[in-house]
C-alpha cells in the first residue's frame, strides 16, 4: 500500500489550526527552536526487517495478519512508515531471513521510497536448513573449528551481500555462551571468539564498521561470551578503528545505568550505535519510551553532551536503530509510536542548558543540576516534533493517519490473513 502526498496534506490540513496553537506556545517557552527542528528532520532511525512481522514468546504468536511474505514487501512497509514520519529513512536487514535474489532490483525499490539500506545482521544463534554444522553449543566461541569456519564464512557472506546493497556497516550479536558451570573453558571461549571476530574485521571494506553487540543473558543461562559493555569493549578494542560497540537498551542487567555507559563508550570513541526499545524484567524488546522515558531521555543527554564535545554530526556519526519484537501490537503502530518516543527523547536533550549544568557540576550545587534536567524533560516538545514533519512533508499524527486509512485492512487485503513475516 502506498500513502501519497495528497493523503497527507488531507490529513494535515484537518489538523493545522490545533497544531499551530500549540506550537506556538511551545515556541514561546523554549530557544533556538529553528536549530532543534532542523536536527529532528536530519535525524534518521532505521527500521529492522524483522519487526515488521509480529513477534512472539516460548508460549505462542498470535499473527496480526498482513504481514510482509518478502525482502520486497519488508522494504514497502518500512517505505509506508518513512512516508508517515520523514524519520524511517533505512532499513536493517538480517540474513539468511532477507537475501536479495536481485540486488539491482531491491536497490530501486528501496530507492523509490526513499530508503538506504542501514547494518546488515548476521544470523549464528540459529540452525538453517541444509547447514552442516549446527551452533548448538556456540558459533564464533565453538571448540570445533569447524564451527567457527561456518560462522565466520556467513559473516562474510552478509559483508558481501551488503556491498551490493550500499550498507556501510556489519552488527555481529552473538548467543554463545554456556548453561551449566563447567561447560565452558571462558578463556578459551575468548580466545576463540576474538580470533573468529578477527577474520571478519579483516574482510571488512575500508570504509564499513563492524558493530559488536552484548547481552547480559538469554539464550544460556550461566554464561554468555559476549555479556557486557566492557567485553565488547575488549574485543573491538583490540580488532582496531572499524570496530565499535553496539548498545541494546534492554541487553543489561536491572538497574544498569545505561547513560554511563554510553558517555563511556562515546568518549574511547567505541560507541557504534544503539537498538532502541524498552523493558520491566529482560530483553522484553518492548516500544521505547513506554516503561522508562525519564532513562530514554538521560540517555540522549549524555549522547548530545558527548557527541557535542567531539564535533560529531547526531545524525550521521552514530547508528540509530530500533529493536524491537510485537506480540500483541500491530507491528507498524508500535514502530510509529518508538520513532515517536526518540525524537521527543532527542529534543528534550536539545534542550538542556549546557552551560548552566556545567557551572552546577562544577560548584557541586545537585540542587540546580537536576532542575536544570528535570526542566527539559518535562518540556512538551511534542509539537516541536510535529512540525519537524509538518516541514518535511510527513503527517502531524502519524498513527492517526495510519488508523484513517485503515492500513492494516488494506495489507491484509493484498497479502492476506494468515501471511508470516520471515525471521523470529
Amino acid at each position: 500500500m502506498l500513502i501519497g502526498s495528497d493523503n497527507i496534506a488531507s490529513h494535515n490540513e484537518e489538523l493545522l489550526k490545533k497544531h499551530q496553537n500549540k506550537f506556538a506556545f511551545t515556541v514561546s517557552e523554549i530557544v533556538d527552536t529553528q536549530v532543534i527542528i532542523q536536527k529532528l528532520i536530519d535525524f534518521q532511525i532505521a527500521i529492522p526487517s524483522w519487526a515488521l512481522g509480529t513477534g512472539g514468546t516460548r508460549f505462542g504468536r498470535f499473527a496480526g495478519g498482513g504481514e510482509p511474505r518478502s525482502i520486497e514487501e519488508k522494504i514497502e512497509d518500512v517505505g509506508l512508515l518513512h512516508a508517515l514520519n520523514n524519520a524511517s529513512g533505512a532499513i536493517s536487514l538480517h540474513i539468511p531471513w532477507d537475501i536479495p535474489q536481485d540486488y539491482k532490483a531491491i536497490k530501486n525499490l528501496a530507492a523509490q521510497h526513499n530508503l538506504r539500506f542501514d547494518a546488515m545482521n548476521s544470523n549464528t544463534f540459529q540452525d538453517q536448513a541444509g547447514q552442516e554444522n549446527s551452533y548448538k553449543f556456540g558459533s564464533l566461541q565453538n571448540v570445533n573449528k569447524a564451527v567457527r569456519k561456518q560462522a565466520i564464512a556467513h559473516n562474510i557472506e552478509v559483508i558481501k551481500h551488503g556491498i551490493e546493497l550500499g550498507s556501510e556497516s556489519l552488527t555481529i550479536w552473538l548467543a554463545d555462551g554456556s548453561s551449566f558451570p563447567g561447560q565452558l573453558n571462558f578463556r578459551k571461549a575468548y580466545q576463540n571468539t576474538l580470533e573468529s571476530l578477527e577474520e571478519i574485521y579483516d574482510a571488512l571494506p575500508s570504509n564499513w564498521k563492524l558493530f559488536l553487540e552484548y547481552k547480559c543473558a538469554e539464550p544460556n543461562f550461566y554464561s554468555t561470551t559476549v555479556a557486557d559493555w566492557g567485553q565488547s569493549y575488549s574485543y573491538v578494542k583490540k580488532l582496531g578503528d572499524k570496530a565499535q560497540t553496539l548498545v541494546d537498551l534492554g541487553h543489561h542487567l536491572p538497574n544498569a545505568n545505561i547513560e554511563q555507559i554510553v558517555s563511556l563508550l562515546l568518549m574511547e570513541e567505541k560507541l557504534g550505535g544503539f537498538h532502541f526499545n524498552d523493558s520491566k524484567y529482560g530483553d522484553d524488546d518492548l516500544t521505547a519510551g513506554a516503561l522508562k522515558p525519564y532513562q530514554l531521555f538521560l540517555i540522549f543527554n549524555e549522547l548530545v553532551e558527548g557527541m557535542d564535545a567531539r564535533g560529531m554530526n547526531h545524525a550521521k556519526d552514530l547508528g540509530w536503530m530500533i529493536d524491537a519484537s510485537h506480540n500483541i501490537k500491530d507491528p507498524l503502530e508500535d514502530l510509529l509510536q518508538s520513532v515517536e518516543a526518540i525524537m521527543i527523547a532527542y529534543a528534550q536533550a536539545l534542550l538542556v542548558d549546557r552551560k548552566a549544568l556545567e557551572i552546577a557540576q562544577q560548584e557541586n550545587d545537585v540542587v540546580k543540576a537536576q532542575e536544570i534536567l528535570q526542566d527539559a524533560f518535562r518540556t512538551d516538545v511534542r509539537a516541536v516534533v510535529a512540525e519537524a514533519r509538518l516541514r518535511s512533508g510527513a503527517a502531524l499524527n502519524p498513527v492517526e493517519l495510519y488508523r484513517s486509512l485503515s492500513v492494516r485492512k488494506n495489507l491484509i487485503g493484498e497479502r492476506g490473513l494468515k501471511t508470516m513475516a520471515t525471521g523470529l
